[in-house]
């Protein structure tokens, strides 16, 4: 097992690891749509907190020695599922055919009161 470090980390304050390879399995905890410096960004912009959510995710899978086209499956969590429409925008923007298993849920709270959205995904190393 090995551990998925980035830098910045804005996990590490919360004592979690971005994620983990188990054989040729990476599992990511949910990515949210923190900046370089750490911070939430688009406070109140769904639209802003999703791209950076996706980026993030990206930047996570890639120091772990996979892409987002190696994705098999995802969680979104969303606080609000009016924004059903846009994920599957960007689930086309992000991904490729054929797209990965999804689960997108709506939850009232997530780690911050002004997240909009958090994704965790399970990918394959790339070969």
């Amino acid at each position: 097992m090995k551990n998925i470090e980035i830098t910045p980390d804005p996990y590490k304050p919360y004592n979690l690891a971005q994620g983990y390879v188990v054989g040729e399995v990476l599992y990511i905890s949910g990515q949210a749509a923190y900046g370089e410096t750490g911070e939430l960004v688009g406070i109140n912009d769904f639209d802003v907190q999703a791209e950076q959510t996706f980026k993030n995710l990206k930047k996570v899978l890639e120091a772990g020695g996979s892409s987002l086209k190696n994705v098999v499956k995802v969680t979104i969590f969303l606080r609000d599922m009016a924004n059903f429409n846009k994920i599957v925008a960007l689930r086309k923007k992000y991904f490729t055919a054929p797209y990965p298993a999804d689960t997108i849920v709506e939850v009232s709270a997530l780690y911050s009161p002004e997240a909009l959205i958090e994704i965790e995904a399970i990918a394959v190393l790339t070969k």
